[in-house]
């Protein structure tokens, strides 16, 4: 039997840093929407279906203007998120109805590539959890509460994690339905990423795979320009 792949993209994050009216995910990239071009890059990859993660009072507005304007018949659902990005993604994980492996990625991230979203499953196939991460380029400190430094960890060790994140389905639910029922009964919860879900649950292990320093977040006005420059020259290198 084929196995199903399923993507969760995140996009409920109101990007109070980007200092403008509008949520991030909708700012001008380009001429389109950011996320339009995230769910572009899913809607011409392998992936079988997308479950479109969005704030409450967004979802028709989602529904209208990104998913049908652009056609993009991949998004199967526009869910609704939660207060944190984990509860949203548990808000996406649970509107999955059949799955084998699943992407989890952030609509703010609208360069991602096939090439990238392949390598994450590959080893998601391996280890049955996998992220899309780079090396960090700087030196890093770790600082005291006063401000000093403490400790200079090597840099050769250091990741800068990206998404997306992919995991088997069945596990990546089962951690966030424990990390859920922990808060619920009142364990204070405090994760950044889905692989820290699944690490503070099961204490599992995820492999880390290449992403691209391209692959950037968009959180703040400068990322919105170095990803308009990224942009253009990968239009301009297809044209060639």
């Amino acid at each position: 039997m084929r196995e199903q792949i399923t993507a969760i993209v995140l996009a409920a994050g109101q990007g109070k840093r980007m200092q403008a009216e509008a949520p991030k995910q909708y700012l001008d990239l380009g001429g389109r929407p950011l996320l339009f071009y995230t769910l572009k890059a899913f809607e011409e990859s392998f992936v079988d279906e997308v479950i479109l993660v969005t704030a409450r009072e967004e979802v028709s507005y989602c529904k209208k203007e990104i998913v049908d304007r652009y056609f993009f018949h991949k998004v199967k659902k526009v869910v609704p998120g939660g207060k944190e990005r984990y509860h949203s993604v548990y808000e996406g994980l649970k509107a999955i109805e059949n799955a084998d492996y699943v992407l989890i990625h952030d609509g703010a991230r609208p360069l991602v590539t096939q090439e990238i979203m392949a390598r994450t499953l590959e080893a998601a196939r391996t280890f049955r959890a996998a992220a899309a991460a780079m090396p960090v380029k700087d030196t890093i400190k770790i600082a005291d509460e006063a401000g000093f430094v403490a400790d200079t960890p090597n840099r050769s060790s250091l990741w800068m994690m990206q998404t997306p994140q992919t995991f088997f389905f069945p596990l990546i639910l089962e951690a966030y339905t424990k990390l859920i029922e922990q808060e619920k009964n009142g364990h204070t919860v405090s994760v950044t990423d889905d692989a820290m879900v699944l690490e503070t649950v099961f204490g599992g292990k995820i492999k880390l795979v290449e992403g691209s320093y391209e692959n950037i977040k968009i959180t703040t006005p400068s990322d919105l320009k170095i990803a308009g420059i990224f942009l253009k020259n990968t239009l301009d290198t297809k044209r060639q």
